[in-house]
């Protein structure tokens, strides 16, 4: 058994030489990233649950998405019965029903705390994957984000987008040198596209206040990580590029702000992407190839990657290879190609003398798994059967009483609630226009905000949320020229 701590998943089963002995994974090599796999029906969910709750009890913050909506009873405590109670029982581990510290996001606002972004955030290249643009109308987008940073304009929301759009479109000289990136036609395609992801409900992901790292990473007074939560229900379903696009947002984010940890006791984040084939289905090769160096890259920031999906053919194999802890449900093969993956889903465990995993894959029973993990040194350990422990919080969703109670509980509560909607490029632009300022003269005053004197304007206009958010967009027009993030950098654009 490891002599660092274990996140503990359960215990295992059929092996003389191991059975009814915890099974985990060490801690400190957490940040080698996992995998949650298995058919409809075998435990995905309560795995994952039970894998957030290691990590919060062990200190460490985590963010997933909540898909079929009952990942959110975590903040509740459990009350075990039948099935569950005989295997607590029968496991002998320790089991404290609690409530985990859990902060419920929600794009729409409805189920959580809103979460939004900025389009100056997340910047051309992940904006123009979202509207799944053609090469001449990400051109075109590229130079109207290149226009917004040289003239001050904020992108905050859609409408500012939209306003920067259409004022080009009126007044082309103001391209200069990108004259020839911006078509007519190209223009209108964008805001048709825009007008598309307006009726997708995805217009309240942009804005401010603007999602804060900081509050993710914060811990909790008991020393226990937080638990974010986002409701995806509705977003996978109908708007798939939405929730895909933000979670590559938040991960090059996470690349850029955190500083290099090195060897760490333990990581700083556990990130789960459910649903993790939209990921990589219709991402553009180039963003693909990028996102998977981020996914590389990440882990000396301290952050560990969790994919969750019905099969691991639904990740590329370089992010396959970069997986330290396989957890393997149950997989059915009735056709040959089935039974090819089935076998490749095998070949991918060090055996174990004890069992054949290829015939285990088949037997698995619902909340067992195989499990792949990591030997102190990294190295591979013997892959082991094993009966995933019951979580201590809730089996299920919470209540529609119990939900809005926990919302009014967080610490986030109050500083996402309600939108803030300041000078921006739409109110810049407005002005100017009624105004009738010519084009060739000076910024006007709101334009000049979105540069040095930003800070000096805004401190007796916004307090608390708004005021971070300013300071951090004004940085972003200065710093992010044209394409912002890591992933902009990995494709040739320079921070300075």
């Amino acid at each position: 058994m490891s002599s660092t701590p274990l996140l503990i998943l359960g215990t295992a089963v059929a092996d003389s030489q191991t059975d009814g002995q915890p099974i985990g994974h060490p801690l400190k090599l957490a940040n080698r990233h996992g995998l949650i796999a298995g058919a409809t029906g075998t435990g995905k969910t309560v795995t994952l649950q039970r894998l957030a709750e290691a990590f919060s009890d062990a200190g460490v913050a985590v963010f997933a998405a909540d898909i079929k909506g009952d990942l959110c009873g975590l903040g509740a405590a459990g009350a075990p019965q039948g099935k569950l109670a005989e295997r607590i029982a029968a496991q002998g581990l320790p089991h404290q029903p609690q409530a985990y510290p859990v902060t419920l996001w929600d794009v729409d606002g409805k189920s959580g705390h809103p979460l939004r972004t900025t389009l100056s955030e997340m910047g051309p290249l992940l904006l123009g994957n979202l509207l799944e643009l053609t090469d001449s109308q990400q051109a075109a987008l590229h130079a109207a984000f290149k226009v917004a940073d040289r003239e001050g304009l904020l992108l905050l929301d859609l409408k500012d987008l939209k306003a920067v759009l259409n004022h080009l479109r009126e007044n082309p000289e103001t391209l200069g040198e990108d004259r020839a990136l911006f078509a007519g036609a190209s223009a209108q395609a964008l805001l048709r596209r825009l007008a598309t992801l307006e009726q997708q409900g995805a217009e309240a992901f942009f804005g401010e206040p603007a999602l804060q790292l900081e509050d993710i990473l914060r811990p909790e007074p008991d020393g226990r990580g937080r638990i974010h939560l986002l409701d995806a229900s509705r977003l996978v379903h109908e708007a798939p590029k939405v929730y895909a696009t933000f979670l590559i947002w938040l991960l090059a984010e996470l690349f850029e702000q955190l500083p290099e940890r090195g060897d760490a006791d333990k990581p700083v984040l556990a990130l789960f992407f459910d649903e993790a084939h939209l990921l990589f289905g219709d991402t553009p090769k180039a963003l693909r190839d990028r996102l998977e160096q981020v996914v590389r890259l990440i882990r000396s920031k301290g952050v560990g990657v969790y994919f969750v999906t019905q099969s691991p053919a639904d990740l590329p194999d370089d992010i396959l290879a970069q997986l330290g802890l396989r957890i393997q449900h149950g997989l059915r093969a009735f056709t040959a190609k089935e039974q090819k993956a089935l076998r490749a889903v095998a070949d991918g465990f060090r055996p174990n003398p004890a069992f054949d995993s290829l015939q285990v894959l088949t037997e698995l029973g619902i909340g067992e798994a195989l499990v792949g993990s990591l030997e102190d040194k990294g190295t591979p350990a013997m892959v082991q059967r094993v009966a995933i422990a019951p979580p201590q919080s809730r089996v299920g969703p919470l209540s529609e009483a119990e939900r809005p109670a926990l919302i009014r509980q967080s610490p986030q509560a109050g500083r996402y609630d309600r939108p803030v909607d300041r000078e921006s490029a739409y109110e810049i632009l407005r002005d100017r226009q009624a105004a009738r300022v010519p084009e060739d003269a000076p910024v006007v005053e709101g334009a000049q905000k979105g540069q040095g004197g930003v800070l000096s304007d805004l401190v007796g206009e916004l307090a608390g949320q708004a005021l971070k958010s300013a300071a951090r967009q004004a940085a972003n027009q200065l710093g992010r020229q044209l394409v912002r993030g890591l992933l902009g950098s990995l494709l040739g654009g320079k921070r300075r």
